[in-house]
């Protein structure tokens, strides 16, 4: 089966995700993966996508040009094949949060110590809350952490970052629940 990304994006308003799915549902495609999200005023969302009966974007990319009228943004690209699969991670699933004032380089210099050590990220979000006067930068990471690290260890990798950005890094475990 060929699985397709769909990218949408566009000015945040109340429907889009209605819009947008009930374009999949009439086509018949099933979502296999999906993310949403707010990113300043723009509305965003990835998802994975795909119907056993469409091989080519080109038999569905025409169904959703009206969406450009409404000022969203629409891309597909054809997936390779295994690109719909999600990667068996084997290790600690953790959260590491972030807060501190908002300065440029919190993100780069957090993920570049979690990759030199192969802490795989697999979902990054950040915010700006609090006031205009006392603006917070939050971050908050899910990472896998490989077999051969512990939480402390990465907890202390973070000491000495939260002194250089003067922010507040915690890192907690996660614990996976099966249903």
């Amino acid at each position: 089966m060929q699985y397709f990304a769909l990218t949408i994006i566009g000015r945040d308003r109340p429907g889009i995700v209605a819009q947008v799915t009930e374009i999949l549902y009439r086509l018949g495609f099933n979502i296999a993966d999906s993310s949403c999200s707010i990113l300043g005023g723009q509305f965003s969302m990835i998802l994975i996508i795909s119907n056993p009966n469409i091989t080519s974007k080109d038999q569905f990319e025409e169904d959703f040009s009206h969406l450009e009228e409404t000022n969203l943004s629409v891309f597909i690209r054809t997936m390779k094949p295994g690109g719909e699969i999600s990667p068996d991670l084997e290790g600690e699933q953790c959260m590491i949060s972030v807060y501190g004032a908002d300065k440029p380089g919190i993100v780069y210099q957090v993920a570049k110590v979690l990759g030199e050590y192969q802490i795989n990220i697999t979902d990054l979000n950040t915010k700006l809350i609090g006031t205009t006067e006392k603006p917070v930068y939050v971050m908050m990471i899910e990472a896998i952490l490989p077999p051969n690290i512990e939480i402390d260890a990465v907890e202390n990798w973070m000491t000495a970052l939260k002194k250089q950005l003067q922010v507040d890094i915690s890192v907690r475990s996660l614990i996976a629940v099966e249903l």
